[in-house]
């Protein structure tokens, strides 16, 4: 596979890529983004992420996003010039070109790029062993400030400070709490833990992007009538747990097995969740829009 990129509709090789140096994203954070996976020319829960994508567009209110539907060909179009089986899609939108915080003085014509590469967030050990995570002082952001449902740029910059802390500490990851304390989620993943035999995941409500990955395992466990809980979850519960597992599109599903210092369950990967991992990586490979065969 060529790493490749795609710039307002115009492909090129990862290495001759460049963008205006007064991108309002690169500037000021002022856009959004979405990280979607191919499997085996597969392109996994494409239409959720757009989705997510365009609503929260609509919500920052950028104007003169080119449609739907010409963005999920240019995916399509952009995937198959680099050839790629297995990788990672990055889309990002900005609102436009020029530099001062205000828009109305900008081109706000948006910038979109979609770049093919590979991205491996964990090391393969840690999927077999699972993953040591400590809780981190680095609070999500409150959704008075910016709902949590918009996946911007901007907002990152808290789960990049937040994962320093983890990697000072030597962990796999860091949990972040929202503001009344409150389990959220990872530096870039969802959180699920297993208690009875109930599975439990943070409720929206609690500061959460609501990741299109922890849906899937949501419909797993329905579909095998396991039952679901969003919850306003403490570090109680999850010290308390019987398993725990993080989820997101470039994480995937990995164990957790301990926060804190404290094992979790027995401090291995729990029987639930490898089950969820490999109906998971079945799924993968079944739900998505297929490379080479144009817009469905």
């Amino acid at each position: 596979m060529r790493m490749m990129v795609n710039w307002n509709g115009v492909i090129t090789p990862l290495e001759e890529a460049c963008l205006p140096v007064f991108d309002h994203a690169y500037l000021y954070g002022d856009g959004l983004f979405e990280g979607i996976r191919i499997y085996n020319r597969n392109i996994f829960k494409l239409d959720p992420h757009l989705e997510r994508l365009y609503d929260g567009v609509r919500h920052l209110d950028i104007r003169g996003m080119i449609p739907y539907e010409e963005l999920k060909e240019r995916i399509l179009e952009t995937a198959e010039a680099a050839g790629a089986e297995n990788a990672y899609i990055r889309v990002s939108v900005s609102r436009g070109t020029g530099i001062g915080l205000n828009p109305e003085n900008i081109n706000q014509t948006p910038n979109v790029m979609i770049a093919i590469t590979r991205l491996a967030l964990y090391p393969p050990e840690m999927y077999e062993a699972g993953l040591r995570v400590v809780t981190v002082s680095t609070r999500v952001t409150p959704p008075d400030a910016l709902d949590p449902r918009i996946k911007s740029i901007g907002r990152y910059v808290a789960n990049i400070q937040a994962k320093i802390e983890a990697n000072r500490q030597g962990a796999g990851e860091g949990l972040m709490l929202n503001m009344q304390g409150y389990v959220a989620e990872a530096t870039g993943d969802n959180l699920f833990i297993v208690k009875d035999g109930v599975l439990r995941t943070p409720h929206p409500a609690c500061g959460i992007l609501k990741g299109i990955t922890r849906g899937t395992v949501i419909e797993i466990a329905q579909d095998w009538g396991i039952p679901v809980v969003e919850d306003w979850l403490t570090l109680h519960d999850v010290y308390t747990a019987d398993e725990a597992f993080l989820t997101g599109t470039a994480a995937e599903i990995i164990p957790m097995v301990m926060l804190d210092y404290r094992p979790i369950g027995d401090g291995k990967p729990g029987e639930l969740t490898e089950k969820i991992i490999g109906e998971f990586r079945q799924r993968v490979r079944e739900d998505g829009v297929r490379i080479g065969v144009g817009v469905r």
